[in-house]
């Protein structure tokens, strides 16, 4: 038995080693994908904190040499988005009004489309399940004369509301697809126990499946809120002076043409557009993932 041992010894020596190296080179691969795709906002960072003067004569990926927070401050409360001169404030707080209710709403009628079509089936349930997901992918160009005129007979064309209408409807295929895959793997006996003890429609979806509902929400969230904070079609194509979103502004402050361009109030408002997006990713996006896989074993 001993010998037996020593003469495997080897080889399993080498195969340790060999996952080893293998759990190595797998670590050197994750890090240059990750400083690959880091480098563009290293790079945005950096240049906002430069003065122009630095920019035009040191080098792209350099550090700066003295650090200066002034082209912050322009981008949010002084650089030109055409006649006015306001920063991206105003428009970044219009953002923050259009986002947070068109996420709670198409959130909240998501789970209810995704309630009923995954436990109390009707006749054409799957036909309507069907037209929703064809509505997940019609492009934003196809809706816009349609959207445009509906808003024009609401009478909410150009405002904040109409804004917070087109992105709840067209939200809605994708967060009850998310609802729908997720409700379907919890056990129907739960809705027939219910019925049984006197519950009603609304309170079993109040009381059983949306408590049950975390997992789903948070991803239906995170997608939501990035779709609509970074939606450019939709804010430029509905909204008017007072009404547009921060992604409106940047593509205003970027594409200036008057005087001199500069480039690290550019990198500052990108920034400033893209940090909310970025903080829900950081800190909720591993929450994201295992959301994403929770109703992926049935449906």
């Amino acid at each position: 038995m001993t010998d037996t041992a020593i003469a495997y010894s080897p080889a399993r020596s080498q195969g340790q080693i060999m996952k080893l190296v293998l759990r190595w080179l797998l670590y050197v691969l994750l890090i240059t994908f990750a400083l690959f795709y880091l480098a563009p906002l290293f790079v945005m960072l950096t240049t906002s904190l430069k003065t122009l003067e630095e920019i035009r004569t040191g080098d792209l990926i350099s550090l700066p040499r003295e650090v200066t927070f002034d082209a912050w401050r322009t981008a949010w409360s002084g650089a030109c988005t055409g006649i006015q001169c306001e920063g991206v404030r105003p428009f970044f707080w219009n953002s923050v009004l259009i986002a947070f209710p068109a996420v709670i709403l198409s959130t909240l009628i998501g789970a209810m489309n995704g309630y009923v079509v995954a436990q109390w089936q009707f006749k054409g349930a799957n036909i309507f399940f069907a037209l929703l997901l064809f509505g997940c992918f019609i492009p934003f160009q196809v809706v816009l004369l349609p959207m445009a005129r509906m808003l024009g007979l609401m009478g909410i064309a150009g405002t904040i509301p109409g804004l917070i209408f087109v992105h709840v409807v067209y939200g809605l295929g994708f967060t009850t697809l998310f609802f729908r895959n997720y409700y379907v793997s919890i056990p129907s006996e739960l809705v027939k126990a219910a019925k049984v003890d006197g519950a009603g429609f609304f309170r079993i979806f109040w009381s059983i499946f949306l408590p049950l509902s975390l997992p789903i929400i948070v991803v239906t969230v995170i997608w939501q809120f990035t779709q609509i904070w970074n939606d450019f079609l939709f804010g430029v194509s509905f909204s008017q002076a007072g009404t547009q979103p921060v992604t409106v502004a940047l593509n205003n402050i970027v594409n200036s043409t008057t005087g001199v361009k500069e480039y690290n109030v550019d990198m500052a408002a990108a920034i400033i557009a893209a940090l909310p997006t970025l903080i829900v990713y950081v800190i909720a996006g591993k929450y994201f993932v295992r959301g994403l896989t929770a109703g992926s074993v049935k449906g």
